[in-house]
Formats: structure tokens, sequence, C-alpha cells
């Protein structure tokens, strides 16, 4: 397998899992009536698992063989 197509399959996998964080059930499981530092918990998880999802993808990217 080469690097590039390791890359492509990690990122697939990244895309996957963003589907999962941002589909009801989860986001069901933060849609409470709090706040977390002055924002909703929904929004703030949203903000929070958006962030992570980005900093994933550029570690994949930028990862040396």
């Amino acid at each position: 397998m080469g690097e590039f197509e390791a890359k492509g399959q990690r990122l697939i996998g990244l895309c996957l899992l963003g589907f999962v964080l941002f589909n009801y059930p989860i986001l069901a499981l933060f849609n409470l009536p709090a706040t977390v530092f002055g924002i909703p918990v929904l929004y703030a998880w949203i903000f929070f698992a958006w962030a992570v999802l980005i900093a994933a993808m550029a570690w994949v990217i930028e990862r040396r063989g």
C-alpha cells in the first residue's frame, strides 16, 4: 500500500467519523439546557468536534511516511 493510498484511507475514515459525530443521536446527547463558559453545550460540542476533525486531518496530511 502506497503512502498516498494510506493517507486517502485515513482521510475517508475521518470523514466517516465526522458524519457520526454530527449525526442526530450524538448531537442529541449534547442538547442540554446548560452552558460551558457561557456557550450552550450543543454549540460547544459542534465547535470542539469540528476543531478536532480539522486538526486530525492536518495531522494525517502533514505526517511523513
